[in-house]
């Protein structure tokens, strides 16, 4: 793990702070670079500061029962990681991991603790992201109890779609992750996971490129992943 200067562009979230509470950051804040595979923080450990993504992709998974992981969520460039732990001033309970090579802005937690004690502005948008992770933590909850694990397949295709797009041919998913990580995002077993997207390719809807995955069929997919819903409609 290397470090250097930031050259982050503040997320999103930051829009709202002042120019002396953004050189504050600036003056504070450090760039760190991870190799794919390296964890940016371990399960267990307690939280130092706050991290955003700068360039790659990371997931955060929690270790279950029996040693399974569960991708609980992914991260794309501009997202904040790390915050709920921060927050709550416990450990953490999953693990932050690169997909890829990925540079990532760190904010020591005095610092970021000071702007938002000073920043009602930031606080509300802190709560926002918060309430909007606690929405998509009861979806996913409700989809992993009550979905068949094949609609919950074609659904996490199209969130993958959605978090990081396509490449040049607009229809290969730009991320790529093992059979094994996308069992661990549907939430099911690696054999279930090969056996579920050997369906799909086999009904035209998806083809296989080395590792990534590529929709050939965009319509049917949408349609794979609301089969449930639509046989009550």
């Amino acid at each position: 793990m290397e470090q250097a200067n930031c050259e982050l562009n503040f997320p999103i979230i930051f829009s709202c702070l002042t120019i002396e509470e953004r050189q504050l950051f600036d003056e504070n804040k450090s760039i760190l670079f991870f190799k794919k595979g390296q964890n940016i923080f371990h399960e267990g450990n307690h939280p130092v500061g706050l991290f955003c993504l700068d360039a790659g992709k990371v997931k955060i998974e929690h270790n279950g029962d029996e040693g399974k992981m569960q991708i609980v969520r992914l991260a794309k460039v501009g997202d904040l990681i790390g915050y709920r732990a921060l927050f709550c001033n416990e450990k953490y309970n999953a693990n932050a991991v690169a997909l890829e090579d990925a540079r990532i802005c760190f904010f020591p937690k005095e610092i970021f603790f000071y702007v938002l004690d000073k920043n009602n502005g930031l606080a509300q948008n802190m709560i926002k992201l918060l309430a909007s992770d606690l929405r998509h933590a009861e979806d996913h909850i409700t989809e992993l109890a009550q979905k068949p694990v094949r609609e919950r397949m074609a659904k996490a295709l199209l969130f993958l779609k959605d978090t990081y797009g396509f490449e040049e041919d607009n229809a290969t998913i730009n991320i790529s992750l093992t059979r094994e990580e996308i069992a661990d995002l549907v939430g099911t077993a690696t054999e279930t996971s090969i056996r579920l997207l050997s369906e799909l390719k086999h009904d035209g809807i998806i083809e296989f490129v080395g590792r990534k995955i590529k929709i050939i069929s965009l319509s049917k997919l949408y349609k794979a992943a609301h089969q449930f819903q639509l046989s009550f409609n």
